[in-house]
């Protein structure tokens, strides 16, 4: 019998696994039994993350530098002999205040966003081609496929996505598809996760703009992390072994009101 959910001893990585969303998909793994490398650049907002006694564990990896992404995913190869999953969770990204926008921050956020993804998918490709199996889930977000309701941010225009976050996530649902299709013949499944209104703590201190997200969706309410966290499970476990090239949206209706 197939454990749909369990991921136990599966070996998965997730990029960026330390932020506001990061942290609820890492401890989500573990609970299902998972060995979780969190990567990232700073080992010290791994350790306020997560704490002491954390089952999860660092893993040095600067997703702008091409080299760093080998290094990490080669440390870990050697280290269990195998890599199970991929979460592409982190990205980085530049804008000016509200719709100030310039081809240099659209660049750079195209780098950081898209190439970045591009470069872990690459990198861990030849280890997944070898087994015979892997998963890769990239996150983009809903604002790859709709734009921005401008009307929310008319309080609050310091939280506004600018084109390139847009464009940006737009390519990874592409890029996602491609490599669906691409690594199909390897056992390999390629999936994306497009998270709706997931404000940050800091960001949802400001109630006015938390109200008129909340309005925004069918469910009336914004996103919490634990709300996000099982589309990953889903995604990493045997339940989606026959998925490949999907866009699953978490966005409490937004995209269909």
């Amino acid at each position: 019998m197939i454990k749909t959910f369990d991921l136990t001893d599966k070996v998965a990585l997730v990029t960026g696994g330390y932020g506001h969303l990061g942290k609820a998909i890492v401890e989500a793994m573990i609970h299902h039994g998972a060995n979780v490398y969190v990567l990232g650049r700073n080992e010290a907002k791994f350790q306020d993350s997560f704490g002491k006694g954390s089952a999860a564990e660092f893993e040095h990896c600067d997703i702008s530098s091409l080299d760093s992404i080998k290094l990490a995913f080669e440390n870990i190869y050697q280290a269990h002999g195998r890599i199970d999953v991929l979460v592409n969770n982190a990205y980085y990204a530049r804008s000016g205040p509200g719709e100030v926008f310039n081809s240099d921050d659209f660049v750079y956020s195209l780098e950081g966003t898209l190439v970045s993804v591009f470069n872990c998918i690459e990198s861990v490709a030849g280890y997944f081609k070898k087994q015979e199996s892997g998963k890769i889930i990239n996150v983009s977000s809903m604002f790859g496929f709709v734009p921005p309701k401008f009307d929310n941010y008319a309080e609050s225009p310091e939280f506004l996505n600018p084109p390139q976050y847009g464009a940006a996530k737009a390519g990874v649902i592409q890029l996602t598809k491609y490599y669906a299709a691409y690594l199909g013949k390897y056992g390999v499944q390629v999936n994306c996760v497009s998270p709706g209104p997931f404000p940050s703590l800091e960001v949802q201190k400001d109630s006015t703009f938390v109200s008129n997200l909340s309005k925004s969706t069918l469910l009336g309410r914004i996103g919490q992390p634990e709300d996000l966290a099982g589309s990953f499970i889903f995604l990493s476990s045997a339940a989606s072994d026959y998925i490949t090239g999907q866009n699953l949206v978490v966005d409490g209706g937004w995209t269909t009101k």
